[in-house]
């Protein structure tokens, strides 16, 4: 990966989770090859199962906004392999409750090693380091899968099943802030 970037990047101990900023945005959006131009890595075919829709969302987000960067998408980079893995991030800042929610995928020759979990748990983290979040909560199909695994390695809670006008019926999850880093005055 290029030392020169700009954009905020997470360190996992296998991957970099690269917060998208427009001008990333916007490769994402031209092609692949741009993406690995722009941060200096590979991509191959297959790095999202999702397409383009969560990238224009989110971008047209942080344009609004740009403050909100950190709680949009971000691109994980395995770090050995110097190679685009997969994509996820938030679903936008912390509600007036203080809640926001996680997503993220995996492409498929990574899956069922464990980089799943550790985006989860490093999103979950991150968002735990604002003083402001007092919740992370995330979305799955409303079946035991992956995800579900993920989510509960995570120490996610499942907290109900709940209808969804895109996705039909869905099963929710949540992680309240530990104790142990709750401050004073919260």
């Amino acid at each position: 990966m290029k030392d020169n970037l700009t954009e905020l990047i997470l360190e996992t101990p296998r991957m970099w989770l690269v917060a998208c900023s427009i001008p990333l945005y916007e490769a994402i959006l031209r092609h692949d090859n741009q993406i690995a131009e722009y941060l200096g890595i590979e991509v191959k075919a297959g790095w999202t199962e999702f397409g383009d829709e969560p990238s224009v969302y989110s971008m047209e987000r942080v344009r609004v906004n740009p403050a909100e960067e950190p709680w949009w998408q971000y691109l994980a980079v395995h770090k050995a392999d110097n190679l685009l893995i997969g994509a996820g991030g938030y679903k936008g800042g912390p509600n007036r409750f203080g809640v926001v929610e996680i997503g993220y995928e995996i492409m498929l020759d990574y899956r069922n090693q464990g980089y799943a979990t550790e985006f989860a748990q490093h999103l979950i983290n991150f968002a735990f380091s604002n003083a402001d979040i007092k919740v992370v909560q995330a979305h799955t199909l409303a079946e035991p899968n992956a995800s579900t695994h993920v989510l509960k390695r995570c120490g996610m809670d499942f907290v109900q099943e709940m209808f969804d006008t895109d996705d039909g019926t869905i099963w929710q999850w949540k992680v309240h802030r530990p104790m142990s880093i709750i401050h004073l005055g919260e």
